[in-house]
């Protein structure tokens, strides 16, 4: 799968790390926007890069979800040969809405994107917020869950490994 210098309206993901235990995740396609708003109940920006990764196996769907206080935010990753499938669901009370089926959710984003441009976007995201931030800032803004260097250096790996990506790649974040 290749990569190559992506045009305006090309998926962009950015994290935005805001007062103590918040962060924003932005995703922008061409005219389609949101912006997520994410407690550190959840290591949401580690699932994030891990739900990507697990696509480079066997796994054909990942699931995880960020915690909204009190919505749950769930996102579904499903790869179809070369692309990835993203849906995040929206859902009113993370308390109950582990029991209930994606279909129970509202939809609030659906794209489909080479799996090679959205874990470089989402590599992108993580690599921007280290070099923002450090790891000890990360930490003292995100209080209950470092940066998640292993998940990001096991995402770029595969990555690397298995994805022709021509677009330039920092390899200094940890």
């Amino acid at each position: 799968m290749s990569v190559e210098q992506a045009p305006e309206a090309a998926f962009q993901l950015k994290w935005e790390l805001r007062d103590h235990g918040w962060a924003r995740c932005h995703l922008t396609e061409g005219s389609q926007k949101v912006s997520l708003s994410v407690s550190y109940c959840t290591d949401a920006l580690a699932d994030l890069v891990a739900g990507i990764g697990g696509l480079y196996s066997q796994q054909h769907t990942t699931r995880f979800f960020f915690d909204a206080e009190p919505q749950e935010l769930r996102w579904v990753l499903r790869a179809t040969d070369e692309s990835v499938e993203v849906t995040i669901y929206k859902f009113t009370d993370v308390a109950v809405s582990p029991d209930l089926p994606d279909s129970d959710g509202t939809v609030i984003w659906r794209s489909t994107h080479p799996r090679p441009v959205f874990a470089h976007t989402v590599l992108d995201a993580a690599q921007q917020v280290v070099t923002e931030h450090g790891e000890t800032g990360y930490r003292s803004k995100w209080v209950l869950h470092p940066f998640p260097v292993g998940p990001v250096q096991d995402l770029r790996r595969l990555h690397l490994r298995d994805d022709v990506c021509e677009l330039p790649h920092d390899l200094s974040c940890p």
